[in-house]
């Protein structure tokens, strides 16, 4: 029961939400706000700037639409940002519903809906841009609301928004919304350093409580029990401990042992041969799958269309058991973009359907209505009748690989309620609000764009948290689907842990350090990026760092002590013996870089059409050599087909041995490796003329102890000049002659002593490392002021900005020094609009997967030689970087420079898209940014160059790329 003080700040906190601004915006809810909520809009309203931290679907947006709401009631401008242009777009049309048009506006990269709006929905990019160019819409700006505030810490765009935080203006109230993380107050301290008057605001409840289950087969059962209590939907809000339901174990138990049976009866090669069930030649417990149940129980297991691995009900199975419970609509994540569209397919193939048929024609009629302005002729190309198809039935995909407006047109109808059923990628967790009565996760594996690895706490809550429409549902359900291998423990960490912080990803590059010249100066620009929340850590990880270094000190002095002689001074005696040891490891190296030379070599000389036997590692077998590398000086990696058909670049690193042809493969005219059809033959003909034989070793042999590995032997060594403290056999006369080498108790002595050194050189390490972290974002800023002042781009004294330096302030793009030089040393004069728009693409362009295009598809020869010029710009770039340790800026890439010209050229979509990789909403996205870059080219450009960018934009900007912008 609360005390009376408790009582009387509740009735206090109840009458001013009653009254005032407060009260006339809480009273637009047909649902009382919860306590956090009433707090924050309480802070927000007394002029304080706030970060809200709460779990997804809490409904922290609220206190970003009270912001809004003030701003117009106190004649102040409000701007809301958001991470992605999809939220961007979503948050316009609420605001536009609940405030009217002419109140509200929205800029993207590609959409401009009046601007000068009172209340504007923006990425964050967009303001960022503003702040830079002193842009007249900034005057009056009361609000800035930064949506998905933890987004900072994604490593590519993250940067942004420590930007805008530290520069936006002091009178301007920041309110902050971020999914939960543990270090909140860490942020809260960081945003009050740099902001001011900050109130953090944390809540780890949410309003409609979330139920864990696991699919076993068809089964659906609870993860967690509590004794006495019943079911503990969410122990971490709850304060509870919970265990997990033992009914859940036995099921698993039984639902294993049932499997393997029938597996056995069904003839799995293991029973065949008699050996135990369940068991291989060793004994151990073998990959099993497990048989579906129910109706299915005789079948194989993964039997049958739409069966997942492990005997997991197939999809179709899954979504007809959620529809007979009353737990749609639901959020499938599937965790890839095939995955998604078969899902579709296989509820299509099984005859689902989850609407009336009044709905699904009403459906049908929307989808047609909004598809009105694409080309009739690309439809078939988009996947467009399965789409429409699957949305009448009450299910669609979503995915980043979809037409935008396909997207849109799957986010409206959920969030409407209309369809029932949606298999996303993870990309769905981020912002966009598609709240679902439940969510199903068919593994807890993803590949997190380098390898396979187990889903996060983060990454679970993030995606669960998607499960409970607040005011709609009472309660939401996280749906796991069991499989081999999967412990109900794993589930169950991922479900009770919070404990993840959020990290900066801030680093200076060229074009903020240009900007931040221009507009504060060399020196207060120093000062700015001090306050980075980059730093802010940086600087609280010294402290700890720091009383690491005075233990360690300690420590020193106590193995000192230990390994004193006294036949002599045993840590000069220690000392001879490690240079003696780093003296042999040297020698070691040298033989090793002699060998990797050598292997270099062998590359180098490789020539297209030579065929190589690869002996070992997951690269084995025979490979052609389809391409060799044209700049010289850098590292030799020709590109190869396996035998297997695949695209892989062969490094130095990948082989123990030199490599040399064994054999001529003729490559057919007009090869194009990016064709899965030419690559398949290649390799077909490459098995037959060409059988695998292991290459000999060409290690040299060892005869009567002698090493004939390619080195000096003694006499040279001792001949060659080298110092005698780094040759080992003057290092091991002079240790045997060390009074400690005749010491009894010398082994005792050396085992401190190695330990004195170990722990010395780790002291010394974080030493170096606390040096390192001291202004570490200052210091970057320093160098790249200095590169930029080479380049021309800053004055030689590196404080005032040259002409060159106002155009790369225009370009916002990863590889803006690129793009800058490209200007400056006029690649880009001699292209037409849609050589221009090809060239531009490799800047932004980045392959999926491991595979790269060995043979990029070039439209003519003024793109094949801008690109190469570009690649020269860029490897020039890149060694002046290494010698001012500043980090490398990434390769161009040309895999799309035909698709791009092609679109540009005004030719079909699906002559765009034939024997490409990409699909079309990826290729839509693309287009997208390079119509962003060659906006920002035509302000930084000449006029020669600026026009013809122009020209290119006009150029791409149709059809299915134009089709979801807002009008």
């Amino acid at each position: 029961m609360s005390s009376p003080a408790e009582r009387f700040a509740a009735a206090r906190k109840r009458n001013k939400a009653e009254s005032g601004a407060i009260g006339r915006f809480t009273a637009g809810f047909d649902f009382p706000l919860d306590d956090f909520q009433l707090e924050a809009i309480g802070a927000v309203d007394a002029g304080q700037g706030v970060l809200v931290a709460a779990p997804t679907g809490a409904g922290k947006t609220i206190v970003g639409e009270f912001a809004v709401a003030l701003a117009l009631e106190t004649g102040r401008k409000a701007f809301y940002t958001t991470p992605i242009k999809a939220l961007s777009n979503q948050k316009y049309h609420d605001l536009v519903a609940r405030h009217g048009a002419d109140n509200v506006g929205l800029l993207t990269g590609d959409s401009s809906v009046n601007g000068e709006a009172p209340v504007v929905v923006m990425t964050t990019e967009v303001l960022r841009n503003m702040m830079y160019a002193s842009s007249r819409t900034l005057e009056g700006l009361g609000f800035v609301v930064m949506d998905e505030v933890h987004y900072l810490a994604d490593r590519f765009r993250g940067a942004v928004w420590e930007e805008v935080i530290i520069h936006l203006p002091e009178s301007v109230q920041v309110i902050s919304l971020s999914a939960t993380v543990s270090n909140a107050e860490e942020f809260g301290e960081w945003l009050r350093t740099v902001r001011g008057n900050t109130e953090v605001i944390v809540s780890e409840i949410r309003p409609v409580p979330l139920w864990q289950h696991l699919m076993v087969g068809k089964d659906l059962l609870d993860l967690f029990v509590h004794a006495g209590d019943g079911l503990v939907a969410d122990p971490t809000t709850q304060g509870q401990q919970a265990r997990i339901n033992p009914e859940l174990l036995d099921r698993i138990g039984t639902y294993e042992r049932d499997s393997r049976w029938r597996r056995d009866d069904a003839g799995g090669p293991r029973g065949r041969r008699g050996r135990p069930h369940g068991r291989d030649d060793r004994g151990r417990s073998r990959n099993r799958q497990y048989a579906d149940s129910g109706r299915d129980r005789d079948r194989a297991p993964g039997a049958g269309p739409g069966s997942l691995p492990g005997g997991t009900a197939s999809r179709a199975e899954v979504i007809d058991r959620l529809d007979r419970e009353g737990l749609l609509p639901a959020i499938t994540f599937i965790f890839s973009r095939a995955g998604c569209e078969g899902a579709v397919t296989q509820l299509l193939a099984k005859g689902t359907r989850l609407v009336p048929p009044e709905e699904a024609a009403r459906i049908r009629r929307l989808v047609e209505e909004r598809v009105a302005a694409v080309d009739e002729r690309d439809l078939p190309v988009l996947g467009y009748h399965d789409f429409v198809e699957g949305l009448s039935r009450g299910f669609a995909a979503h995915h980043a690989g979809m037409l935008p407006l396909f997207r849109e047109i799957v986010e409206e109808l959920f969030t409407a309620g209309r369809i029932k059923a949606v298999f996303a990628t993870e990309t769905l967790a981020l912002g966009i609000n598609m709240p679902a009565r439940t969510v199903v996760l068919e593994k807890l594996v993803k590949f997190n764009g380098e390898e396979h690895a187990p889903v996060t706490p983060a990454e679970y809550t993030q995606l669960t948290g998607r499960a409970g429409r607040r005011g709609i549902d009472v309660e939401g359900h996280a749906v796991v689907l069991h499989r081999r291998g999967l412990d109900p423990v794993d589930v169950a960490g991922l479900a009770s842990t919070r404990t993840y912080p959020l990290r900066s990803s801030f680093r200076p590059t060229y074009n903020m350090a240009v900007n931040l010249v221009a507009q504060f100066g060399r020196s207060v620009a120093h000062e700015l990026l001090q306050s980075s929340f980059a730093q802010f850590q940086a600087d609280r990880g010294v402290v700890g760092l720091a009383s690491q270094v005075r233990r360690n000190e300690e420590a020193l002095a106590g193995y000192a002590e230990s390994m004193h002689c006294d036949y002599g001074d045993f840590r000069e005696y220690a000392k001879l013996r490690r240079q003696l040891s780093d003296a042999e490891k040297d020698e070691a190296r040298r033989r090793s870089a002699s060998r990797k030379a050598e292997i270099a070599v062998s590359l180098e000389e490789l020539t297209p059409g030579d065929v190589v036997s690869l002996p070992e590692g997951r690269r084995k077998g025979m490979a052609v050599v389809l391409t060799v590398p044209t700049k010289t000086g850098r590292s030799p990696e020709p590109g190869v087909l396996t035998s297997d058909g695949q695209l892989r670049r062969l490094s130095p690193t990948d082989l123990r041995e030199p490599v040399e042809a064994v054999a001529r493969l003729k490559i057919p005219r007009g090869f194009n490796p990016r064709n899965v059809r030419s690559r398949k033959d290649l390799a077909a003909t490459l098995r037959a003329q060409v059988p695998f034989e292991p290459p000999p070793s060409r290690r040299p042999a060892r005869d009567n102890g002698a090493d004939a590995r390619p080195t000096h032997d003694r006499g040279e060594r001792q001949g060659s000049g080298a110092s005698r403290h780094t040759d080992p056999d003057e290092l091991r006369r002079q240790l045997r002659a060390h009074p400690c080498h005749q010491c009894p108790e010398r082994e005792n002595h050396a085992r401190w002593a190695e330990r004195w050194w170990q722990l010395r050189r780790e002291t010394d390490d974080v030493q170096r490392r606390v040096s390192g972290r001291t202004n570490t974002v200052a210091k970057t800023f320093e160098r790249i002021c200095t590169m930029l002042g080479e380049l021309g781009y800053l004055t030689e004294d590196g404080h005032e900005v040259t002409a060159s330096g106002e155009s790369l302030r225009r370009i916002y793009t990863e590889k803006d020094l690129v793009a800058a030089q490209s200007i400056t040393q006029g690649t880009w004069k001699r292209l037409d609009a849609p050589s221009l728009a090809a060239a531009v693409s490799t800047l932004i362009h980045e392959p999926r997967g491991s595979e790269e295009p060995l043979h990029p598809r070039w439209p003519n020869l003024e793109v094949e030689e801008a690109f190469h010029e570009m690649v020269a710009i860029w490897a020039e770039l890149t060694d002046r970087e290494a010698r001012h340790t500043l980090p490398l800026t990434g390769e161009l890439d040309a895999g799309i420079t035909w698709m791009v010209h092609r679109w540009a050229s005004g030719r079909s979509l699906e002559e765009v898209l034939r024997d490409g990789e990409l699909s079309a909403g990826d290729f839509v996205r693309r287009a997208k940014q390079v119509i962003d870059l060659l906006g920002q080219i035509a302000q930084a450009g000449d006029e020669t160059v600026a026009g013809t960018a122009r020209r290119a934009s006009e150029a791409m900007l149709r059809g299915v790329v134009a089709a979801d912008r807002l009008d």
